[in-house]
């Protein structure tokens, strides 16, 4: 992946980041400094994909659905370009064999030894609650051997609600906590199941969020392209 694009949009964002937003950051140092890491996040705004990756002294790499990278006209083309510059890696995350690409390429970024980001509840929290997250993560972290690093997001729901474009300023906080290893056999449902909600309640536990044991696309009210990020 050719990191340029990153790093010209990382060096012209940063500063704003650090003068507008004034980040809190807790525990950036639990994040590794080399090899396959995997950082987990709640999800509570668009604009977590830009502020918790500038923090972080590594590039980030996301996996983002494919229709990102393919929406027609100039504004389909600066989104485009937008998310890759943002290191993000278009994958089709609509279930089956194709959440199984998604796996794919996200072990694929780990054994180059990178940092991958993922949202294990597989889209934005409609109402601020932490939901139930989705086992790839549990299977990403067992057939790696990477750590998983639980990082709690705050405010970015305020800073950038649903639909807004221009953000409002306003302090954003994060907090990385320290590393979780999982060994084990990847094609056991159940202890994918126990793997993810470990994690899970490791992020309720940083974040204070209330936890719903469900999906939050269950939750979610029916919300057009643009809204589903």
């Amino acid at each position: 992946m050719n990191n340029l694009p990153y790093g010209i949009l990382r060096a012209f964002l940063t500063p704003f980041l650090m003068v507008l937003f004034r980040p809190k950051v807790k525990g950036l140092r639990n994040v590794p400094a080399t090899g396959p890491v995997v950082i987990v996040s709640n999800h509570l705004s668009f604009s977590d994909s830009i502020f918790m990756p500038l923090v972080v002294p590594r590039k980030v790499t996301f996996l983002a659905k494919s229709e990102y990278f393919t929406s027609p006209g100039p504004k389909g083309l600066l989104k485009k370009l937008t998310f890759i510059a943002l290191g993000q890696v278009p994958v089709d995350r609509s279930g089956g064999r194709r959440s199984e690409a998604a796996l794919i390429t996200g072990l694929k970024v780990l054994a180059e030894g990178k940092c991958l980001g993922i949202y294990p509840e597989g889209t934005r929290s409609p109402d601020g609650r932490l939901y139930k997250g989705r086992t790839g993560i549990a299977r990403l972290a067992i057939e790696s051997g990477a750590p998983i690093v639980p990082v709690a997001m705050f405010n970015t729901e305020k800073i950038q609600p649903t639909g807004q474009v221009v953000p409002n300023v306003m302090r954003v906080e994060m907090i990385f906590g320290e590393p979780m290893y999982f060994t084990g056999d990847s094609t056991d449902l159940a202890y994918l199941r126990q793997v993810t909600d470990e994690i899970m309640h490791t992020i309720q536990a940083l974040s204070g969020q209330e936890y719903v044991d469900e999906y939050a696309t269950k939750s979610k009210k029916p919300l057009n392209e643009e809204d589903e990020r």
